[in-house]
């Protein structure tokens, strides 16, 4: 009977510890797989991005060709 009570608690400590956001403490290589996977992220955001034209869309001419030409 008293296996079987600790058992109990450290189900539920591990329960209380998931829920409670740090997951890591049952699992060692959580923070390390994270890690990977955000880097892994950041490395393939920028190969499959596409092309956005309006983020460089110009409004007109400026300034230098104004006064180049005159205007």
């Amino acid at each position: 009977m008293r296996a079987q009570s600790s058992t109990w608690v450290d189900v539920m400590g591990r329960a209380i510890a998931i829920l409670s956001g740090s997951a890591a403490v049952g699992r060692p290589f959580a923070t390390f797989s994270h890690a990977v996977a955000r880097f892994w992220h950041e490395l393939t955001r920028d190969a499959v991005r596409p092309y956005r034209p309006e983020r460089h869309y110009m409004r007109g001419a400026g300034p230098a060709w104004r006064a180049k030409h005159g205007q």
